[in-house]
């Protein structure tokens, strides 16, 4: 399995934060490869998203489902065709964290896990002479580069300006 976890610090309140998060079809805006998300229920377990994605030649639809949420604190998830993927949102307040002009802050941590080996060889239509993967290799590195852009987003969204986020990246099969 591999592993993808970004985490930052973001200058307002856990609850904030959570429900900003639930608004699961709004992720679209922050991805260069998400052209729309399209929901079945209301976030709460069980609530299944169509996300689709487009890169070079090729166009996917991912379907993930929400598994558990512990407001303010988690969105569990994970994908329901194709691969063995899962993932979360985690939410937890950060005294450390907290600069002197600032009256709240909260770790926002997203972390997604994956087995590029269970992708479904006919889940995408490949270009004749293209492999499964040969793409998998490809994709892995944009993962990241999304997942990094999505966290920065978030924060500049929740706290209405652009600032230089530090972020913290784990990769590998002993990211926590």
């Amino acid at each position: 399995m591999d592993e993808v976890e970004v985490s930052t610090v973001v200058y307002v309140s856990p609850e904030e934060v959570y429900e900003f998060l639930l608004d699961f079809p709004g992720y679209a805006r922050y991805s260069e490869y998400l052209d729309r998300v399209t929901q079945d229920g209301d976030g709460s377990p069980g609530t299944n998203y169509d996300l689709v994605f487009s890169w070079w030649k090729l166009s996917y639809t991912a379907r993930s489902e929400v598994t558990d949420v512990s407001p303010p604190t988690r969105i569990d998830w994970r994908i329901v065709k194709d691969i063995d993927a899962e993932g979360y949102w985690a939410v937890e307040p950060d005294p450390d964290g907290v600069p002197a002009d600032v009256e709240t802050a909260s770790r926002v941590r997203f972390h997604v896990t994956f087995d590029p080996g269970s992708a479904s060889d006919d889940a995408v239509d490949l270009p004749r002479l293209v492999s499964m993967d040969w793409v998998i290799e490809k994709v892995k590195p944009l993962i990241k580069k999304e997942a990094t852009k999505i966290v920065e987003r978030v924060v500049e969204d929740l706290e209405g300006q652009k600032r230089d986020v530090d972020l913290e990246i784990h990769t590998g099969p002993d990211t926590v």
